[in-house]
């Protein structure tokens, strides 16, 4: 298949390249254009733009920051609604506003484009590993269309509703996974604080009901108050503000992503947005007298 594939950060490198070990003939584009460059290596093509990029394609997949990345790569001067073919599917693989997703597709529909929003879970090492947790919105025809590229990338791909409904699920996914750094780092501080051999906590409890990807993954980084990035606060944070602003729309209170939100912004305001997302541990070790 002709695939285009736009933003090649963190989780696009590697999903870009698993797509092109596949098989499929894959065009390129990335705003800070020489992150094409280890993609175009393998084989894939580069060009100037989102519209050049989906000229021609069967398959364009988006995979960029934020809610207004995206609309100004589907929706702007040069953006890909401007080139896609008619009957062409438009997958989004970012986490934006469900609502903006909403409206993309129906601008998009106007010129018989589709779209699905299928935001992804597993981070940089199920980009690479082409392991992902992908959950996806829209029309049950065009998900079966996509579903053999969606496979490349993705351990697991599930059908979860309507257009929208992808980045809903994935609000709930950053919902549970911030209270799960937040639980984690405060039971793993409280084991530094009383002395313990922490590797050996983190062995024991693995082996029960607290176990998590994010202790088994992240515990030791926080043991280590070292945080080398997987995914970034500063992303992690604007997940928590699509969902509380999804929360607040359906009128559901989320008091511990709240908490998580706070603790993200103070954790930013000091510099360490870029570190990873289990650097909150850093906020309950100093308020804890570790630091």
């Amino acid at each position: 298949m002709k695939i285009a594939f736009i933003g090649l950060g963190t989780m696009g490198v590697g999903m870009s390249l698993n797509i092109l070990k596949a098989g499929h003939e894959v065009t390129v584009h990335n705003r800070t254009r020489q992150k094409e460059e280890a993609v175009a290596k393998e084989g894939a093509r580069r060009v100037e733009s989102p519209k050049e990029a989906a000229e021609g394609a069967e398959i364009i997949v988006t995979m960029v920051s934020d809610t207004p990345d995206v609309e100004e790569v589907v929706l702007g001067a040069n953006g890909v609604i401007h080139g896609a073919p008619q009957g062409s599917v438009v997958i989004d693989m970012s986490t934006i506003s469900p609502a903006a997703t909403r409206q993309m597709a129906e601008e998009l529909g106007k010129k018989g484009i589709k779209m699905l929003d299928a935001p992804v879970s597993g981070g940089p090492e199920g980009a690479k590993n082409g392991t992902l947790a992908i959950m996806v919105g829209g029309d049950p025809a065009d998900f079966e269309k996509a579903l053999p590229i969606l496979e490349i990338m993705g351990k697991t791909v599930t059908h979860v509703g309507p257009i929208g409904a992808g980045q809903i699920t994935k609000a709930i996914n950053q919902i549970i996974i911030s209270g799960t750094y937040l639980t984690v780092a405060e039971g793993l501080t409280l084991g530094m604080k009383a002395g313990l051999d922490m590797p050996k906590v983190i062995q024991a409890i693995s082996g029960g009901a607290a176990s998590s990807w994010v202790l088994q993954n992240r515990g030791i980084n926080m043991v280590n108050n070292t945080y080398p990035l997987g995914f970034r606060v500063k992303l992690h944070h604007k997940d928590l503000r699509i969902a509380l602003d999804t929360a607040r729309e359906l009128e559901v209170t989320l008091p511990a992503t709240a908490l998580v939100a706070q603790i993200e912004n103070g954790l930013i305001a000091r510099g360490y947005g870029d570190d990873d997302v289990s650097a909150i541990c850093r906020s309950i070790r100093e308020q804890s007298g570790l630091e």
